[in-house]
């Protein structure tokens, strides 16, 4: 019995040590537990707080959105009103400047943008000559932004219509180190002309840039040349420039080319071109897109030997690149011509090609080195050839002439022949490998 009683005490103690034991467990597991449920709690309230937080900056930002989007509402209703104020200034100002019994040769719109002072010496040296023949050249000035000196100077004349062009959307250059100036101007040009040819129906238009001059017989010059630019098709634009129309280059004012090279300043275009190339006109650098065969496709394009515009902005968008040696030595024409009795049959495309290959086919060949010595030497006209365009840029370097190409076409060529004078009036011709091919003239 003494051992039954002695078997059940210690049983009974086994028990009470594992209930003792489970209870310190239960203890210790509610402890971590209590623990863990305090971190929760804890940590919910700090989500409560950063969710409190976050809807405070979200109805903060809501407000701004709001605030933002009144603000653009006010500023395109602005904008629509400052179009719409432009159009009616354009308006009264197209139907007073031209004559209802005339129909314009072209219109006449000089692109500006920030540059006051040269607009103003532009606007004055066009309306020098424009005056006496403001219905045939209805004159126009398109600013581009909202520089006010511009936009003062430009409505100070009742004898101009003024345009501008507001552009909100942002602009982006598509490779890094590229001037945004470029792409604006791309897009102002666009925009000037399709209103001029789609708003003011004008066949044709010319276009000048801010900082220039133009010869007194600019506008005969120009009234001569529409009447081939709209019967030769093959003729993309007319330019009144010359690239190598430095003084001690030119001598002929009467004398006019054809050139695979497209000039720019100070050119006209009639609106049957830009049908074709307003609506695939580019982003950026409008003028060296016209130079790809692309976008010329084999038409040329006339320029005169001595410049009826003379650029003297030395500082813009160019920074004045190449200013002192090409720009600022420009001849501008002085000379009278009477363009109203020229016969300007020779430049059309079917008497051109044999017209041109006459005087190469005279010009004498010289070879070897010491070419400008060997040129000065020479009475009459002379023809070098060359090579390749490294070839070409040292022998146009030797005669100081430019020696840039764009898509394979030296400036100013035609078939690969640059002319300039050299020994006044001597002519140099540099004559590409395969030019006098192209002429039919056989080199024996």
């Amino acid at each position: 019995m003494k051992k039954i009683l002695c078997d059940f005490r210690f049983l009974l103690f086994l028990a009470a040590a594992a209930f003792i034991y489970i209870q310190m467990r239960l203890f210790a597991t509610q402890s971590q537990y209590a623990d863990r449920l305090a971190d929760a709690i804890e940590s919910e309230n700090h989500c409560t707080s950063q969710l409190r937080t976050f809807i405070d900056r979200i109805s903060l930002q809501q407000g701004q959105i709001v605030s933002l989007d009144e603000e653009k509402q006010r500023l395109e209703q602005e904008c629509g009103q400052l179009k719409v104020l432009v159009q009616e200034l354009e308006r009264k100002g197209l139907g007073r400047l031209i004559d209802k019994n005339q129909v314009p040769v072209a219109a006449v719109v000089i692109m500006a943008c920030n540059r006051a002072d040269y607009l103003e010496r532009t606007v004055k040296s066009v309306l020098k000559y424009q005056s006496s023949v403001a219905s045939k050249f209805p004159l126009f000035v398109s600013q581009d932004g909202s520089h006010p000196a511009v936009k003062q100077m430009a409505l100070s004349y009742d004898q101009l219509t003024y345009m501008q062009h507001l552009d909100y959307v942002p602009v982006h250059a598509e490779r890094p180190g590229e001037l945004i100036a470029y792409y604006k101007i791309a897009r102002h040009y666009k925009w000037a002309l399709d209103g001029l040819f789609y708003k003011h129906k004008f066949s044709r238009v010319i276009i000048l840039e801010d900082d220039m001059e133009i010869a007194p017989d600019f506008f005969d010059y120009f009234e001569a040349a529409a009447a081939l630019l709209d019967k030769d098709k093959s003729i993309m634009a007319v330019s009144s420039w010359n690239d190598n129309g430095q003084k001690q280059f030119v001598h002929d004012p009467n004398i006019l080319y054809r050139s695979d090279f497209f000039p720019g300043l100070g050119w006209m275009l009639a609106r049957s071109t830009w049908d074709e190339l307003s609506p695939k006109w580019p982003k950026a650098y409008w003028d060296d897109w016209l130079r790809l065969q692309e976008n010329h496709k084999g038409r040329q394009f006339i320029r005169p030997e001595v410049c009826r515009t003379y650029n003297f902005g030395e500082h813009g968008s160019s920074l004045g690149q190449f200013f002192k040696q090409y720009l600022e030595p420009i001849k501008l024409n002085d000379v009278p011509v009477d363009w109203k009795s020229m016969d300007l049959s020779y430049l059309m495309e079917d008497k051109y090609l044999k017209h041109f290959a006459d005087i190469v086919k005279k010009a004498k060949p010289i070879h070897g080195s010491d070419l400008v010595l060997k040129a000065r030497n020479i009475g009459g006209d002379v023809r070098i050839q060359y090579n390749d365009q490294p070839d070409f840029e040292y022998i146009a370097g030797q005669f100081g002439i430019f020696e840039e190409w764009k898509d394979g076409v030296p400036r100013t060529a035609y078939k690969g022949i640059v002319v300039f004078r050299y020994h006044i009036p001597q002519r140099i011709f540099l004559v590409g490998p395969d030019s006098l091919k192209q002429l039919g003239v056989n080199d024996s």
